[in-house]
């Protein structure tokens, strides 16, 4: 297996332009795809994932002409029976389900090994209720969706989760009557958003999002903000090294900003400028100078949905607090990827630090210097690959991390941006 070695940094010093939002993207290639009419999305993430959603959409009878990081898409509202691959993506796979359940037609979806093995029930489970056809292997990929009529349904969401959500939404525009979807706690609202500015009739009003069903949205012209969750690795970078931080383009819309609050508890001394709206996503300029107080802080499941794949960076930045950082309610990093839990807390200890796994979560120990020197397998995980790159550049001794080209998926130019080959 092919290895990053990840050397010290001192002062790790960056003024950098934020990776485009995955979630965004998905979403974006998928919606245009069913569109009536050309769209022009701009600033897309070419990561794997997203590719998968692109060659899903291309497969079932979207136009897609890709330039660079643009594409123009023209839609087919009706789409075609194939066979598709997801690859890695669970957004590609769930958000489909949702998508092709009220149309004409039949598919397969499949994914590689390990989305495979994470939980589709939950995604199955509410469209049924809608009318759905969808099997599964024990609750698992492959799936197949037999498309047709569904009818409008009150949908209460059993599971945190934007993915199921959004599946639900799509479902719901093409159905007949209403869909009344109720949220527990409020999860990311890209869908919303992006729907809406596409001319579709949906409405989300304290915790419950309604959707009227026979609708079609219409091509537009998209820009993709920054994600958040890929700004949090050079920002942490910055903190745990001793660095300045700028972050340009970076998505702040409230559903996902949580890292934000963990910083003010923390006492981060970073500032947000510049803030604009950018098809009714907030944006903004992010900058880090320092610790401040160096607090530690507490992440419950009220906070997950705001920062759920934060987290495992974040613990490594807990090394470099004072007292306990602890992270609970965040059972769902457990059909991640990986399990999150387990192996934010391997990692951690691979360099050095103190950690100890909790069903939901863990504590990490702080006041540590990370010693580094080892090897680690984050098992190709994107995620989980960037935060041992950011432990290893703040430890003492580096470390090799295999594997490591797995960070494509969600940030393509992660590698170049952490040694400062790229602005």
């Amino acid at each position: 297996m092919s290895s990053i070695t990840v050397y010290p940094v001192k002062k790790f010093t960056r003024d950098i332009m934020c990776a485009p939002d995955k979630s965004m993207t998905h979403r974006a290639l998928m919606f245009c795809s069913v569109a009536e009419g050309r769209s022009e999305v701009k600033g897309i993430l070419s990561g794997g994932d997203c590719l998968s959603t692109l060659n899903c959409m291309r497969r079932a009878g979207a136009e897609i002409e890709l330039k660079g990081d643009r594409a123009y898409i023209i839609g087919n509202p009706r789409l075609k029976s194939a066979d598709l691959y997801a690859g890695n993506s669970g957004t590609t796979m769930r958000l489909l389900c949702g998508l092709l359940a009220a149309k004409e037609g039949e598919w397969t979806i499949a994914g590689d090994e390990s989305l495979s093995a994470r939980p589709m029930d939950r995604v199955i489970t509410p469209l049924s209720l809608m009318g759905g056809r969808i099997t599964s292997q024990n609750g698992k990929a492959p799936l197949r969706v037999l498309g047709g009529k569904l009818h409008g349904a009150d949908i209460i969401m059993d599971v945190a989760s934007a993915q199921v959500k959004s599946a639900v939404i799509l479902a719901a525009m093409g159905a007949e009557g209403v869909t009344r979807i109720t949220e527990r706690e409020r999860t990311r609202d890209h869908t919303e958003i992006m729907l809406a500015s596409m001319g579709v009739d949906i409405c989300a009003d304290n915790g419950v999002i309604t959707v009227n069903g026979d609708q079609t949205p219409r091509g537009v012209s998209v820009t993709i903000a920054g994600d958040i969750s890929s700004a949090a690795f050079p920002l942490v970078c910055g903190l745990m090294t001793g660095g300045e931080v700028t972050v340009r383009n970076v998505g702040l819309n409230p559903t996902r900003a949580g890292i934000l609050e963990v910083f003010d508890q923390i006492g981060v001394d970073y500032s947000v400028d510049d803030v604009k709206y950018v098809c009714g996503e907030k944006t903004g300029v992010v900058t880090v100078r320092g610790l401040g107080d160096g607090k530690s802080f507490a992440i419950d499941k009220s906070m997950m949905p705001r920062l759920v794949d934060e987290i495992p960076v974040l613990a490594v930045l807990a090394c470099r607090l004072s007292g306990d950082s602890v992270i609970t309610g965040a059972e769902e990093l457990r059909v991640k990827e990986s399990d999150r839990i387990s192996a934010t807390v391997k990692m951690i200890r691979a360099f050095g630090g103190r950690a100890g796994e909790n069903p939901d979560g863990f504590t990490v120990s702080g006041s540590c210097r990370l010693k580094g020197g080892c090897v680690f397998d984050p098992r190709g995980d994107h995620r989980m690959a960037m935060s041992a790159a950011v432990a290893a550049a703040a430890s003492d001794g580096g470390a090799r991390i295999l594997g490591g080209e797995c960070a494509v998926v969600s940030y393509p130019g992660f590698w170049e941006m952490l040694a400062g080959k790229t602005s």
